[in-house]
């Protein structure tokens, strides 16, 4: 399965990127966790503790790296390869952790020019491999923007989950998000409620995205609270948000199950 998980700044998508990954991974999945956002925290999600998370340079960083793939020549507007090999990157630079490899994007500032230089070329190549190449789990923790799905992986996507929380400024990033994922041919998206308090802020979301396919949602926790500023995973620390988790997958697989069937 590859599934992008989005949802506006502080929503909770990263801490159930997290928890998915891990889940997957409890099963002996292989799990390629992505974090295609620039407020990188993934790592911590995960379990990773900050000293190794440190060690995880962003590949859009890599300029020598993507010098060296793409063949570029030293100059602006020199001519570089636009498919470079890819296949032995995820391997070499993910930080390894419970099942999961992670690894870091990062963002590749390319001014007002929209030109496309050797390093966005890297990334984005990287990304249709994970998605198109790989037969394993990917999980990616995007920014409301899902910028690193362009129309060539999209289409690859299986589920885009937009997690959003009882509040008119995440409603109004999920209908952006969902409208976006349409433009981009992304058929399946679902919603994941966060930072639920009760039954009413339940009705509330299912009421303003009225439609949507939820799977479910994370109750709002001082565990998870607790975890977010301890830098550790709430997967690890345990609770009803794990089970909460586990029903979400569990919904997504099923549907995925049926997707495949209708097929």
């Amino acid at each position: 399965m590859k599934i992008a998980i989005t949802g506006k700044g502080g929503v909770g998508k990263t801490t159930l990127a997290g928890m998915l990954a891990r889940a997957f991974a409890a099963e002996g999945r292989r799990v390629w966790a992505i974090d295609a956002d620039p407020d990188a925290n993934l790592a911590s999600s995960l379990g990773i503790p900050a000293d190794r998370g440190a060690e995880l340079r962003p590949l859009s960083r890599m300029k020598e790296l993507a010098k060296e793939r793409t063949a570029a020549a030293d100059g602006y507007g020199s001519l570089f390869k636009l498919n470079p090999r890819v296949s032995d990157l995820p391997e070499k630079f993910c930080l390894e952790h419970a099942g999961v490899g992670l690894l870091l994007m990062g963002t590749v500032d390319q001014g007002g020019t929209g030109c496309v230089c050797p390093e966005h070329t890297l990334v984005k190549r990287l990304m249709q491999h994970l998605l198109l190449e790989r037969d394993e789990v990917v999980i990616m923790d995007m920014e409301a923007g899902i910028e690193h799905l362009g129309r060539g992986t999209a289409e690859s996507v299986d589920a885009l989950i937009v997690v959003v929380e009882p509040g008119r400024r995440s409603l109004q990033t999920a209908r952006q998000v969902t409208r976006l994922a349409a433009d981009l041919g992304i058929a399946n998206v679902f919603f994941v409620g966060s930072k639920v308090r009760d039954e009413l802020d339940r009705r509330f979301l299912e009421d303003s995205l009225a439609g949507g396919c939820w799977l479910g949602a994370i109750s709002s926790s001082d565990v998870l609270r607790e975890a977010d500023m301890q830098g550790v995973s709430a997967f690890d620390l345990g609770g009803s948000h794990v089970d909460e988790a586990l029903a979400i997958k569990g919904k997504l697989v099923a549907n995925f199950a049926k997707l495949q069937e209708a097929g």
